[in-house]
């Protein structure tokens, strides 16, 4: 199964998790410019706010603008599952983020029960996007069949803190984050494999160390992410210039392009350009970049 119900969406560089039992942080999110907001019920809200937190919920999404907004709930084995699906009746809804995703059964039994919301609510069969968290051993060896469960899911996303935790590592992390490597290397093979967009990364629990953020960043985008987890509103700008190509790569595609062009014109299927051998693979990945900057037709 891969996924055919929703189609291709903007490239996702930042996702700006927001507890939702906190009113001005809930608002701070919404009018923030993330590519995606998510409204977190599960991690961030204690027991004792779960129901005061649904009903913040319930009140934004009935009137929010944002046309990316998730809700990230408790897992669907948890008691606490129904009435989070129960106070989102009446919303605007993008998706649900699913937290602790270990296997694909878990993703199938779900979407059976989103197809009935859907209907009990009379949205469209499909509309609602499942972002599945990969977050433990079980998840990463399992990240493939998890990514072709449902056609409903289009991009994975890897939580690091409770994937270390079940590992046993060290949430302080090294400067090349050695420890997240395998993790990293199986969500992003089993995307692409799946044919999914680009996973998203881990978010970084040193919340106001920008530095180590952008080190985080620069790690998950070599590996193939297309964005990342933030945590805080003021990390939104450095992700998004984190994951979008610079002018210096900017400039450099559009000298291959160019010289790969003329180079077709006169019937060549190899070129150099700026010292660097260039085929057809090569032109596609410039294409590709550009494409990804909004200046393919520039």
């Amino acid at each position: 199964m891969t996924n055919l119900r929703i189609p291709p969406g903007e490239p996702t560089r930042s996702v700006l998790f927001a507890p939702a039992n906190h009113v001005r942080r809930v608002a701070r999110a919404l009018a923030s410019a993330a590519d995606i907001v998510v409204l977190d019920l599960e991690d961030a809200v204690p027991a004792a706010e779960k129901e005061s937190a649904r009903a913040i919920v319930t009140t934004q999404l009935q009137v929010v603008s944002h046309p990316r907004v998730y809700v990230r709930t408790n897992h669907p084995t948890d008691t606490e599952f129904e009435a989070d699906l129960a106070c989102l009746e009446g919303c605007h809804l993008a998706g649900l983020v699913i937290p602790k995703v270990d296997g694909a059964d878990e993703i199938v039994e779900l979407n059976a029960r989103i197809d009935a919301f859907e209907q009990r609510t009379d949205r469209p069969v499909g509309s609602i996007e499942i972002i599945p968290i990969i977050e433990s051993a079980a998840g990463i060896v399992h990240c493939e069949a998890i990514a072709l469960a449902s056609p409903r899911i289009r991009r994975l996303i890897f939580g690091g803190a409770d994937y270390s935790l079940d590992m046993g590592l060290s949430l302080d992390w090294t400067a090349d984050e050695h420890e997240l490597l395998y993790a990293r290397c199986k969500i992003t093979h089993a995307s692409r494999a799946a044919r999914l967009e680009p996973p998203i990364d881990t978010a970084t629990l040193q919340v106001r160390d920008l530095d180590r953020f952008l080190r985080s960043a620069s790690n998950a985008r070599t590996l193939g992410f297309q964005g990342k987890l933030c945590l805080h509103p003021d990390q939104i700008e450095p992700c998004h210039a984190a994951f979008m190509p610079s002018e210096r790569d900017i400039s450099a595609a559009r000298r291959v392009l160019a010289a790969w062009s003329a180079a077709a014109t006169a019937g060549s299927g190899a070129i150099e350009v700026d010292g660097h051998f260039v085929d057809e693979p090569v032109a596609e990945r410039a294409r590709r970049l550009l494409k990804r900057a909004g200046q393919e037709d520039q």
